[in-house]
């Protein structure tokens, strides 16, 4: 069977931080939304942060009623969050670490360090019939943690790899990191998103990544759409994410056939008795 088309999620963030910047009405990040699913964004995410930098309460629950695909709702695990999610019901919550002084979010949430507290706010928010993801660096011990706290979801934090410089060592190894923390995630049956830092210049190849649901990608598509509009901004990257997924599925069905053919070739010279 054909894998599922991988998934544009559209961070309206950055739209809020400009209206915020002067505390006008304008720029409003809900009309920026019903443009961007317009333009074939898949999903809606947003992060409601403690110091209402951005996103304001106002405007998630506006989304709630509107839009037409579906909300992710970034919320840090405190009470506050907890009292909007259940009011709002959004259709995705992804639980993600913050501190205030960060200019963004710097790191995955500890789901080993904070087990207790993350897979109780895992069971309160699918009781309101959230999905619910876990932010998280790629790594195994944190996927396993996710997956016993009972997230059916993981956003893999592709933050050092983006920050990495292309093509170096680094970047590299970042790469690897991602690509088997994706594989290790499919095999426990947990889905795979993936986001933080990613832009027009390095998203293919995380979009190529075996069995990525969703990539999420906010600034670069608003600074995108400074020149050229946010319906073709978001149009260039989901072209983008979709060529990447494409030469991913090509580059597994090549290397599969070569081993096939490997196994046959060994399996005719056993049989020939050379």
């Amino acid at each position: 069977m054909h894998p599922p088309r991988i998934l544009l999620g559209v961070n309206i963030d950055h739209i809020a931080t400009l209206r915020q910047a002067r505390g006008t009405r304008y720029p409003d990040p809900v009309q920026a939304a019903l443009l961007a699913e317009e333009a074939g964004a898949d999903g809606i995410t947003v992060h409601l942060r403690e110091d209402r930098r951005h996103i304001q309460p106002r405007d998630v629950r506006l989304l709630a009623e509107v839009l037409n695909t579906r909300m992710n709702l970034e919320m840090a695990v405190t009470e506050e969050m907890f009292a909007l999610a259940e009011e709002v019901r959004p259709a995705h919550v992804c639980l993600v670490p913050e501190k205030r002084e960060e200019l963004t979010t710097e790191g995955g949430l500890d789901v080993v360090g904070g087990f207790d507290q993350i897979a109780s706010a895992c069971q309160r928010l699918a009781a309101l019939g959230c999905d619910v993801s876990l932010f998280i660096d790629p790594d195994e011990a944190q996927i396993d943690a996710a997956k016993r706290a009972g997230a059916p979801t993981i956003e893999l934090h592709t933050g050092a790899y983006a920050e990495a410089k292309p093509g170096s060592a680094e970047a590299n190894a970042e790469y690897d990191r991602l690509s088997a923390a994706a594989v290790h995630a499919v095999s426990l049956g947990l889905v795979v998103n993936a986001g933080h830092g990613l832009h027009y210049h390095n998203v293919e190849a995380i979009a190529a990544l075996p069995g990525v649901n969703e990539l999420n990608i906010g600034h670069a598509i608003i600074a995108r759409a400074l020149f050229v509009g946010l319906k073709e901004a978001v149009q260039e990257m989901k072209r983008l994410i979709i060529a990447g997924q494409e030469a991913g599925l090509m580059a597994a069905l090549d290397a599969h056939e070569h081993d096939h053919d490997h196994d046959h070739s060994d399996g005719h010279h056993d049989c020939c008795g050379h």
